[in-house]
Protein backbone atom coordinates (compact mmCIF):
# COMPACT_ATOMS: atom_id res chain seq x y z
CA UNK A 1 0.00 0.00 0.00
CA UNK A 2 0.96 3.12 -0.86
CA UNK A 3 0.78 6.39 0.96
CA UNK A 4 1.10 10.11 -0.27
CA UNK A 5 1.90 12.60 1.97
CA UNK A 6 0.97 15.91 0.57
CA UNK A 7 1.69 18.29 3.64
CA UNK A 8 3.89 19.15 6.09
CA UNK A 9 3.51 16.26 8.67
CA UNK A 10 6.41 15.26 11.39
CA UNK A 11 9.10 13.63 10.83
CA UNK A 12 7.84 11.00 14.00
CA UNK A 13 4.68 10.67 12.65
CA UNK A 14 6.20 9.55 8.99
CA UNK A 15 8.15 6.87 10.80
CA UNK A 16 5.13 5.65 12.20
CA UNK A 17 3.24 5.03 9.46
CA UNK A 18 5.74 3.07 7.60
CA UNK A 19 6.17 1.13 10.79
CA UNK A 20 2.97 -0.46 9.68
CA UNK A 21 4.18 -1.89 6.69
CA UNK A 22 3.05 1.11 4.00
CA UNK A 23 5.79 2.83 1.60
CA UNK A 24 4.94 6.71 2.30
CA UNK A 25 6.05 9.26 -0.22
CA UNK A 26 6.60 12.05 1.64
CA UNK A 27 5.88 15.55 -0.84
CA UNK A 28 4.85 18.81 1.07
CA UNK A 29 5.61 21.39 -1.05
CA UNK A 30 3.32 19.70 -4.20
CA UNK A 31 2.03 21.83 -6.25
CA UNK A 32 -1.52 21.62 -6.38
CA UNK A 33 -1.24 21.19 -10.22
CA UNK A 34 0.79 18.41 -9.93
CA UNK A 35 -1.21 16.31 -7.75
CA UNK A 36 -3.28 14.58 -10.78
CA UNK A 37 -0.01 12.87 -12.31
CA UNK A 38 1.25 11.89 -8.25
CA UNK A 39 -1.81 10.01 -7.57
CA UNK A 40 -1.71 7.44 -10.18
CA UNK A 41 -0.40 4.42 -7.98
CA UNK A 42 -1.50 5.93 -4.52
CA UNK A 43 -3.53 4.21 -2.30
CA UNK A 44 -4.16 6.65 0.88
CA UNK A 45 -3.78 10.44 0.54
CA UNK A 46 -2.94 12.55 3.10
CA UNK A 47 -3.38 16.47 2.77
CA UNK A 48 -4.06 19.38 4.62
CA UNK A 49 -4.38 22.95 2.67
CA UNK A 50 -3.64 21.22 -0.48
CA UNK A 51 -7.06 21.16 -3.41
CA UNK A 52 -8.19 17.83 -3.95
CA UNK A 53 -10.60 17.90 -7.07
CA UNK A 54 -12.72 14.84 -8.81
CA UNK A 55 -10.02 15.22 -11.92
CA UNK A 56 -7.16 14.18 -9.45
CA UNK A 57 -9.16 11.54 -7.69
CA UNK A 58 -10.41 10.72 -11.35
CA UNK A 59 -6.54 10.04 -12.00
CA UNK A 60 -5.79 8.27 -8.57
CA UNK A 61 -7.62 4.98 -9.88
CA UNK A 62 -5.94 3.11 -6.98
CA UNK A 63 -7.34 6.36 -3.86
CA UNK A 64 -9.18 4.46 -1.20
CA UNK A 65 -8.95 7.34 1.62
CA UNK A 66 -8.19 10.75 1.61
CA UNK A 67 -7.06 12.20 5.55
CA UNK A 68 -7.40 15.62 6.09
CA UNK A 69 -4.64 16.69 8.78
CA UNK A 70 -7.21 19.11 10.05
CA UNK A 71 -10.72 20.00 10.84
CA UNK A 72 -13.48 20.05 8.21
CA UNK A 73 -12.45 18.99 4.64
CA UNK A 74 -10.68 21.83 3.60
CA UNK A 75 -10.30 22.27 -0.66
CA UNK A 76 -11.23 18.51 -1.04
CA UNK A 77 -14.47 17.52 -3.25
CA UNK A 78 -15.99 15.85 -0.78
CA UNK A 79 -19.17 15.34 -3.24
CA UNK A 80 -16.32 13.95 -6.06
CA UNK A 81 -14.90 11.49 -3.36
CA UNK A 82 -18.40 9.87 -2.47
CA UNK A 83 -19.13 9.58 -6.07
CA UNK A 84 -15.92 7.04 -6.80
CA UNK A 85 -16.31 5.67 -3.16
CA UNK A 86 -13.32 7.23 -1.73
CA UNK A 87 -13.47 7.32 2.29
CA UNK A 88 -12.58 11.29 3.46
CA UNK A 89 -11.62 11.43 7.32
CA UNK A 90 -10.81 14.72 9.00
CA UNK A 91 -9.16 15.30 12.32
CA UNK A 92 -12.00 17.19 14.37
CA UNK A 93 -10.75 19.37 17.34
CA UNK A 94 -6.99 18.06 17.03
CA UNK A 95 -6.44 22.24 16.26
CA UNK A 96 -9.07 24.02 18.20
CA UNK A 97 -7.07 25.10 21.19
CA UNK A 98 -4.54 26.43 18.73
CA UNK A 99 -7.26 28.22 17.05
CA UNK A 100 -9.28 29.29 20.62
CA UNK A 101 -5.56 30.84 21.51
CA UNK A 102 -5.20 32.73 18.96
CA UNK A 103 -9.02 34.22 19.09
CA UNK A 104 -8.39 35.63 22.33
CA UNK A 105 -5.26 36.54 22.01
CA UNK A 106 -6.65 38.76 18.27
CA UNK A 107 -9.46 39.96 21.13
CA UNK A 108 -6.92 40.78 23.54
CA UNK A 109 -4.85 43.13 21.11
CA UNK A 110 -7.93 44.63 19.50
CA UNK A 111 -8.55 46.07 23.23
CA UNK A 112 -5.48 47.12 24.30
CA UNK A 113 -4.17 48.03 20.61
CA UNK A 114 -1.27 46.28 21.28
CA UNK A 115 0.14 46.21 17.81
CA UNK A 116 -0.11 49.71 17.31
CA UNK A 117 1.35 50.50 21.12
CA UNK A 118 4.51 48.20 19.79
CA UNK A 119 4.92 50.27 16.63
CA UNK A 120 4.96 53.30 18.48
CA UNK A 121 7.57 52.27 20.80
CA UNK A 122 9.84 50.91 18.01
CA UNK A 123 9.58 54.30 16.26
CA UNK A 124 10.88 55.61 19.67
CA UNK A 125 8.09 57.28 20.62
CA UNK A 126 6.27 57.00 24.52
CA UNK A 127 2.47 57.36 24.04
CA UNK A 128 0.96 55.97 27.20
CA UNK A 129 -1.74 58.83 27.82
CA UNK A 130 -2.72 57.17 23.79
CA UNK A 131 -2.71 53.70 24.54
CA UNK A 132 -3.91 53.84 28.29
CA UNK A 133 -7.31 53.98 26.84
CA UNK A 134 -8.94 50.62 26.61
CA UNK A 135 -12.40 49.38 27.90
CA UNK A 136 -11.18 45.61 29.17
CA UNK A 137 -13.08 42.45 28.53
CA UNK A 138 -14.74 42.23 31.45
CA UNK A 139 -18.48 41.89 31.78
CA UNK A 140 -18.45 42.51 27.60
CA UNK A 141 -20.97 40.06 25.79
CA UNK A 142 -19.08 37.26 23.67
CA UNK A 143 -20.70 36.24 20.37
CA UNK A 144 -20.15 32.66 19.21
CA UNK A 145 -20.82 32.10 15.80
CA UNK A 146 -20.80 28.16 16.02
CA UNK A 147 -20.12 25.88 19.04
CA UNK A 148 -18.03 23.07 18.18
CA UNK A 149 -14.78 22.26 19.74
CA UNK A 150 -13.22 25.98 19.08
CA UNK A 151 -16.54 27.96 19.92
CA UNK A 152 -16.31 25.63 23.42
CA UNK A 153 -12.70 26.37 23.79
CA UNK A 154 -12.59 29.88 23.01
CA UNK A 155 -15.79 29.98 25.35
CA UNK A 156 -13.90 28.57 28.69
CA UNK A 157 -11.40 30.74 28.10
CA UNK A 158 -14.13 34.03 27.51
CA UNK A 159 -15.66 33.27 31.03
CA UNK A 160 -11.98 33.01 32.75
CA UNK A 161 -12.54 36.87 31.84
CA UNK A 162 -15.17 37.30 33.43
CA UNK A 163 -16.83 38.03 30.16
CA UNK A 164 -20.74 37.01 29.31
CA UNK A 165 -21.05 34.09 26.28
CA UNK A 166 -23.77 34.04 23.54
CA UNK A 167 -23.83 31.59 21.28
CA UNK A 168 -25.62 30.39 18.07
CA UNK A 169 -25.38 27.55 15.69
CA UNK A 170 -28.23 25.46 14.06
CA UNK A 171 -28.31 22.33 15.94
CA UNK A 172 -27.71 24.16 19.71
CA UNK A 173 -30.34 24.38 22.05
CA UNK A 174 -30.44 26.26 25.35
CA UNK A 175 -29.62 23.09 26.97
CA UNK A 176 -26.81 22.61 25.29
CA UNK A 177 -25.41 25.81 25.90
CA UNK A 178 -25.99 26.39 29.51
CA UNK A 179 -23.92 23.60 30.44
CA UNK A 180 -21.10 25.51 28.80
CA UNK A 181 -22.45 27.77 31.00
CA UNK A 182 -23.48 30.15 27.70
CA UNK A 183 -26.88 31.69 26.89
CA UNK A 184 -27.93 30.60 23.52
CA UNK A 185 -29.88 33.24 20.66
CA UNK A 186 -32.17 31.81 18.21
CA UNK A 187 -30.46 33.45 14.90
CA UNK A 188 -27.60 34.79 13.37
CA UNK A 189 -29.03 38.32 13.25
CA UNK A 190 -30.05 38.29 17.15
CA UNK A 191 -26.18 37.33 17.95
CA UNK A 192 -24.87 40.02 16.13
CA UNK A 193 -27.38 42.58 17.71
CA UNK A 194 -26.12 41.39 21.20
CA UNK A 195 -22.83 41.43 20.60
CA UNK A 196 -19.82 42.97 22.07
CA UNK A 197 -17.38 41.27 20.42
CA UNK A 198 -18.59 38.58 17.33
CA UNK A 199 -16.35 35.77 16.56
CA UNK A 200 -17.35 33.45 13.89
CA UNK A 201 -16.32 29.49 14.49
CA UNK A 202 -18.55 27.82 11.85
CA UNK A 203 -17.05 25.11 9.38
CA UNK A 204 -17.58 26.45 5.76
CA UNK A 205 -20.35 24.19 4.04
CA UNK A 206 -22.72 24.70 1.18
CA UNK A 207 -25.35 26.26 3.81
CA UNK A 208 -22.66 28.33 5.45
CA UNK A 209 -21.14 30.19 2.81
CA UNK A 210 -21.63 33.75 3.05
CA UNK A 211 -23.43 33.73 6.01
CA UNK A 212 -21.91 36.79 7.54
CA UNK A 213 -23.76 38.70 4.84
CA UNK A 214 -24.22 42.32 4.87
CA UNK A 215 -27.44 42.25 7.28
CA UNK A 216 -25.37 40.71 10.02
CA UNK A 217 -22.58 43.03 10.00
CA UNK A 218 -25.14 45.93 9.71
CA UNK A 219 -26.80 44.73 12.91
CA UNK A 220 -23.42 44.67 14.90
CA UNK A 221 -22.97 47.34 17.61
CA UNK A 222 -21.23 50.48 16.55
CA UNK A 223 -17.57 49.87 17.70
CA UNK A 224 -18.07 46.22 17.86
CA UNK A 225 -15.21 43.58 17.43
CA UNK A 226 -15.14 41.29 14.75
CA UNK A 227 -13.37 37.92 14.47
CA UNK A 228 -13.00 35.21 12.12
CA UNK A 229 -10.49 32.28 12.61
CA UNK A 230 -12.76 30.20 10.82
CA UNK A 231 -12.72 30.39 6.98
CA UNK A 232 -13.00 33.53 4.87
CA UNK A 233 -15.74 32.13 2.99
CA UNK A 234 -18.05 32.40 5.43
CA UNK A 235 -18.14 36.24 5.14
CA UNK A 236 -19.50 38.63 2.50
CA UNK A 237 -15.96 40.59 1.97
CA UNK A 238 -17.54 43.59 0.46
CA UNK A 239 -19.70 44.39 2.88
CA UNK A 240 -17.45 44.15 5.75
CA UNK A 241 -14.52 46.24 3.79
CA UNK A 242 -17.45 48.80 3.58
CA UNK A 243 -19.25 48.82 6.49
CA UNK A 244 -16.01 48.61 9.06
CA UNK A 245 -14.93 52.03 8.76
CA UNK A 246 -18.75 53.61 9.22
CA UNK A 247 -19.47 51.11 12.30
CA UNK A 248 -15.70 51.90 13.85
CA UNK A 249 -15.32 48.17 14.04
CA UNK A 250 -12.15 46.69 15.12
CA UNK A 251 -11.70 43.68 12.91
CA UNK A 252 -9.12 40.48 14.15
CA UNK A 253 -8.63 37.64 11.28
CA UNK A 254 -6.33 34.74 10.91
CA UNK A 255 -7.96 34.09 7.18
CA UNK A 256 -8.26 36.27 4.28
CA UNK A 257 -9.47 36.08 1.08
CA UNK A 258 -8.05 35.07 -2.24
CA UNK A 259 -4.54 33.88 0.57
CA UNK A 260 -1.61 32.68 -1.33
CA UNK A 261 -1.62 28.77 -1.99
CA UNK A 262 2.03 28.71 -0.80
CA UNK A 263 3.92 29.20 2.41
CA UNK A 264 5.66 32.25 1.71
CA UNK A 265 4.63 34.92 -0.72
CA UNK A 266 2.64 38.30 -1.18
CA UNK A 267 -0.52 39.74 0.06
CA UNK A 268 -2.29 42.67 -0.44
CA UNK A 269 -6.38 43.53 0.59
CA UNK A 270 -8.09 46.83 0.62
CA UNK A 271 -9.54 45.85 4.45
CA UNK A 272 -5.83 46.10 5.62
CA UNK A 273 -5.86 49.91 4.77
CA UNK A 274 -9.06 51.22 5.18
CA UNK A 275 -10.07 49.77 8.82
CA UNK A 276 -9.14 49.08 12.08
CA UNK A 277 -7.81 45.66 11.50
CA UNK A 278 -4.97 43.26 13.66
CA UNK A 279 -4.33 40.11 10.57
CA UNK A 280 -2.27 37.37 11.03
CA UNK A 281 -1.04 34.28 7.65
CA UNK A 282 -3.55 31.84 8.58
CA UNK A 283 -1.55 30.58 11.83
CA UNK A 284 -4.56 29.42 14.31
CA UNK A 285 -4.01 25.60 13.87
CA UNK A 286 -0.13 26.12 13.62
CA UNK A 287 0.82 25.55 17.43
CA UNK A 288 3.37 22.78 18.21
CA UNK A 289 0.87 21.00 20.11
CA UNK A 290 -1.84 21.32 17.36
CA UNK A 291 0.61 19.88 15.13
CA UNK A 292 1.00 17.34 17.12
CA UNK A 293 -1.63 16.39 18.17
CA UNK A 294 -2.86 16.24 14.47
CA UNK A 295 -0.42 14.17 13.11
CA UNK A 296 -1.01 11.64 15.79
CA UNK A 297 -4.82 11.49 14.97
CA UNK A 298 -3.72 10.88 11.24
CA UNK A 299 -1.45 8.13 11.90
CA UNK A 300 -4.29 6.70 14.43
CA UNK A 301 -6.69 6.81 11.16
CA UNK A 302 -4.30 4.83 8.69
CA UNK A 303 -3.48 2.51 11.50
CA UNK A 304 -7.63 1.92 11.75
CA UNK A 305 -7.94 1.53 8.02
CA UNK A 306 -4.93 -0.70 7.25
CA UNK A 307 -5.53 -2.95 10.37
CA UNK A 308 -8.88 -3.18 10.94
CA UNK A 309 -10.81 -1.65 7.90
CA UNK A 310 -11.92 0.90 9.88
CA UNK A 311 -12.09 4.71 8.92
CA UNK A 312 -12.18 6.74 12.48
CA UNK A 313 -13.61 9.86 11.63
CA UNK A 314 -15.03 8.96 8.15
CA UNK A 315 -17.08 11.89 6.81
CA UNK A 316 -19.28 11.10 3.63
CA UNK A 317 -20.66 7.61 4.96
CA UNK A 318 -24.49 7.93 4.41
CA UNK A 319 -26.07 7.63 7.92
CA UNK A 320 -29.81 6.74 6.51
CA UNK A 321 -29.46 3.44 4.30
CA UNK A 322 -33.03 2.14 2.18
CA UNK A 323 -32.05 -1.13 3.83
CA UNK A 324 -35.51 -2.88 4.65
CA UNK A 325 -34.35 -6.35 4.88
CA UNK A 326 -31.42 -8.22 6.66
CA UNK A 327 -30.43 -12.14 5.33
CA UNK A 328 -28.60 -13.60 8.18
CA UNK A 329 -26.43 -16.63 6.58
CA UNK A 330 -25.04 -19.02 8.66
CA UNK A 331 -22.46 -20.84 6.60
CA UNK A 332 -19.30 -23.35 6.44
CA UNK A 333 -16.15 -21.19 5.87
CA UNK A 334 -15.23 -22.39 2.81
CA UNK A 335 -13.90 -21.04 -0.80
CA UNK A 336 -17.02 -19.97 -2.55
CA UNK A 337 -19.77 -19.86 0.13
CA UNK A 338 -20.56 -16.47 -0.09
CA UNK A 339 -19.58 -16.19 -3.45
CA UNK A 340 -22.67 -18.42 -4.47
CA UNK A 341 -24.88 -16.51 -2.27
CA UNK A 342 -24.07 -13.37 -3.15
CA UNK A 343 -24.39 -14.29 -7.55
CA UNK A 344 -27.85 -15.80 -6.19
CA UNK A 345 -29.36 -12.80 -4.94
CA UNK A 346 -27.59 -10.88 -8.17
CA UNK A 347 -29.84 -12.99 -10.45
CA UNK A 348 -32.76 -12.04 -8.89
CA UNK A 349 -32.38 -8.28 -8.95
CA UNK A 350 -31.47 -7.86 -5.20
CA UNK A 351 -29.20 -4.72 -4.07
CA UNK A 352 -27.24 -4.87 -1.77
CA UNK A 353 -26.64 -2.50 0.75
CA UNK A 354 -24.21 -3.51 3.52
CA UNK A 355 -22.92 -7.03 4.12
CA UNK A 356 -21.16 -8.19 7.40
CA UNK A 357 -19.02 -11.14 7.75
CA UNK A 358 -18.11 -12.58 11.19
CA UNK A 359 -15.37 -16.06 11.47
CA UNK A 360 -15.95 -17.89 14.76
CA UNK A 361 -12.86 -19.27 16.79
CA UNK A 362 -11.62 -22.14 14.79
CA UNK A 363 -12.24 -21.24 11.14
CA UNK A 364 -14.67 -23.76 10.66
CA UNK A 365 -17.96 -21.47 10.26
CA UNK A 366 -18.81 -18.00 9.51
CA UNK A 367 -22.22 -15.81 9.47
CA UNK A 368 -23.00 -13.04 7.20
CA UNK A 369 -25.38 -10.36 7.63
CA UNK A 370 -26.28 -8.99 4.05
CA UNK A 371 -28.67 -6.07 4.31
CA UNK A 372 -30.92 -4.98 1.61
CA UNK A 373 -32.95 -2.80 -0.22
CA UNK A 374 -35.74 -5.37 -1.25
CA UNK A 375 -37.37 -8.57 0.06
CA UNK A 376 -35.55 -11.70 -1.12
CA UNK A 377 -38.73 -14.02 -2.67
CA UNK A 378 -39.57 -17.40 -0.93
CA UNK A 379 -37.85 -18.64 -4.53
CA UNK A 380 -34.82 -16.93 -3.18
CA UNK A 381 -34.35 -18.18 -0.16
CA UNK A 382 -34.57 -21.74 -1.44
CA UNK A 383 -31.89 -20.74 -4.14
CA UNK A 384 -29.80 -20.20 -1.75
CA UNK A 385 -30.17 -23.03 0.80
CA UNK A 386 -29.92 -25.63 -1.75
CA UNK A 387 -25.37 -24.74 -1.69
CA UNK A 388 -26.58 -27.18 1.44
CA UNK A 389 -23.09 -28.09 1.53
CA UNK A 390 -21.66 -24.72 2.63
CA UNK A 391 -25.03 -22.84 3.70
CA UNK A 392 -26.11 -23.89 7.40
CA UNK A 393 -29.59 -21.86 7.40
CA UNK A 394 -30.67 -18.19 6.25
CA UNK A 395 -32.94 -16.08 8.30
CA UNK A 396 -34.49 -13.32 6.74
CA UNK A 397 -35.70 -10.41 9.17
CA UNK A 398 -37.41 -7.17 8.75
CA UNK A 399 -35.13 -3.98 9.93
CA UNK A 400 -37.77 -1.71 11.89
CA UNK A 401 -37.66 2.01 11.96
CA UNK A 402 -35.66 2.24 8.45
CA UNK A 403 -37.77 3.18 6.25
Amino acid sequence: MKVLVADRLAEASLNEMRTLGVEVEYRPDLESQELKKALTDVNVLIVRGTPVDGQAMKAGKALNLIIRAGDGTGKIDVQAASERGIYVANCPGKNALGVAELTMTLIGCLDRRVVDAVVSLRSGKWEKEEFAQAQGLQGRTLGLAGFGHVGKAVARAALAFDMRVAAWSRSLTPQRAAEHDAVCVGSLLELARKSDIFSVHLALTDRTAGIVSRKIIEALPDGAFFINTARAELVDWAALQELAPKKKLRIGLDVLPNEPGTRIGVYANDLLDKAFVYATPHIGASTDEGQIAIANETVRILRGFIVKGDVPNVINISMATSARYQLVVRHLDKVGALANVLNVLKRHGINLQELENTVFEGGRAGCAKIRTDTRPSEACLTEIMAFSDEVLHVDLVTLPNLA
